[in-house]
């Protein structure tokens, strides 16, 4: 098959590793992946999480690039290029461009909390103030929507300053800036964790694996964030991919933005976790660990003041470089499908996912009452509904169309052009059979958990 149109590139190999790692590092490697990772027993938990990488999240990496680059389009145009407009693989596409935008909306209002926390460091608010009083910043924040309001509206504004600049004059250059500084800050706050007394407590605690500790349930969020944490399903990587030279090995330049998006996560989970060993605090304090945990545990240690304010900085990077690119993959729709200019584009979707984002910032304050499925909130309801529905499915659908229905012959073009054709028998076993089932399987537990079963089971009767 013939390549679309010429398109805008990456200027350089380094612009996409760091724009692509940049996606896929966000919140999930500083907040949730230390979290679940002290909720789920350390050791045995990150072996599982690392072998899930490799046979699950790497794979889909390299097949969503994949489709990107030989159409040269958005998620959903390229499944209109492989396979027409009426055909039924267009359902990845929308289904992932869709799970961008909401995520965007949501996420944008989560990043505010963060600025806001920042805020506070630099203020000094945590330094001299009691554990109760410092734990309950939270809790008055989510209460406080105009100030939600606000961090929101301010994250979206810098999210569209970047994207609409373009991908080389906007996302490259910027990613160029933020992952440098954000590995910077990683690091500072990583050797602060290593000459701290809890230390080699906090190393243990993440690789000395016990297997005692190891439930089903811990296997299944290790596979589950295995794939959520590399930002596949949410139609980026595919969009990314369609900037990336055809002359750029695919398995190279995967494994670099894996190895970047693991590495972070693992000095993350060192760093939370020393720190937190040191001031005799548990690791399993959930998702409040970085809200409330945290500013604790820097309210006790000296130079916290400093720690904080760069920890929070980190935080903010994090956020920054993901969500552009889910900004990023529902421009490309509308430029790609809709024939809009860039700045339209963005100007609208930057403004419409800020409206969006409106209900989750008052979802626990003014719309507390408001439930939307089940008993739970509107934010809720969103991230429930996309990270246990449309992502799994997104990624079940492309796993099983570059498995089984696109064309080996042009599957292996694509890796022979970068040089990578000797590894498509093993990665194409991946693809065909390990990936697919193990998202299915995920997508099976989430269904369960989350009781969709129970509810289609009361409407049939």
């Amino acid at each position: 098959m013939s390549y679309a149109a010429p398109r805008a590139l990456w200027a350089s190999r380094l612009g996409f590793i760091l724009a692509a790692a940049g996606s896929a590092v966000g919140l999930g490697n500083i907040w949730k992946f230390p979290y679940i990772t002290g909720q789920n027993g350390g050791g045995a938990f990150v072996l599982v999480y690392l072998v899930c990488i490799a046979v699950v999240g790497l794979p889909i990496m390299m097949a969503e690039l994949m489709i990107g680059r030989h159409t040269r389009k958005d998620a959903v145009g390229a499944f209109i290029h492989l396979e027409g407009k009426r055909s039924f693989w267009q359902a990845p596409g929308w289904i992932s461009v869709a799970a961008a935008f909401i995520i965007c909306s949501y996420y944008s209002v989560v990043a505010g909390w963060t600025l806001d926390y920042l805020y506070r460091a630099l203020l000094g608010s945590f330094s001299g103030q009691s554990t109760a009083n410092i734990e309950g910043m939270f809790g008055g924040l989510t209460a406080d929507g105009p100030r939600q309001l606000l961090w929101h509206f301010v994250f979206m504004a810098m999210c569209l300053g970047i994207v609409i600049g373009g991908v080389q004059k906007g996302i490259e250059r910027w990613n160029k800036i933020l992952m440098p500084v954000l590995f910077a800050l990683l690091a500072l706050l990583f050797m602060n964790g290593l000459l701290s007394p809890g230390a080699w407590k906090g190393i243990t605690f993440m690789f000395r694996p016990d297997f005692a500790k190891l439930t089903p349930a811990a296997v299944l969020e290790a596979m589950g964030h295995s794939f959520f944490t590399l930002s596949l399903g949410m139609a980026a990587m595919i969009t990314y991919g369609s900037y990336l030279s055809r002359q750029e090995d695919l398995l190279g330049a995967s494994l670099r933005v894996v190895v970047l998006d693991t590495v972070i996560a693992l000095m993350a989970g060192i760093a939370i976790f020393s720190v937190v060993f040191s001031v005799g605090m548990e690791p399993a304090a959930g998702p409040g660990l970085v809200f409330k945990t945290i500013p604790v545990v820097f309210s006790q240690l000296p130079g916290g003041f400093v720690l904080a304010i760069l920890f929070f900085l980190l935080l903010a990077f994090a956020a920054l470089t993901s969500n552009i690119s889910l900004l990023e993959a529902t421009v490309a729709y509308l430029i790609d499908e809709r024939g809009w200019s860039r700045p339209r584009a963005t100007w609208f979707l930057a403004g419409l996912a800020f409206v969006v984002g409106i209900p989750t910032a008052l979802s626990y304050n003014t719309l507390a009452d408001w439930k939307i499925i089940g008993d739970r909130v509107f934010f809720d309801s969103a991230d429930m509904l996309v990270s246990n529905y449309f992502l799994p499915l997104s990624g079940l659908f492309i796993a099983i169309y570059v498995g089984w229905f696109w064309s080996g012959t042009e599957e292996k073009q694509e890796l022979i052009a970068g040089g990578a054709g000797w590894v498509y028998p093993t990665w194409h076993f991946l693809i065909r059979y390990v990936s697919p089932l193990a998202v299915a399987v995920v997508l099976y537990f989430k269904m369960r958990e989350t009781g969709l079963f129970t509810w289609l089971a009361t409407r049939l009767q």
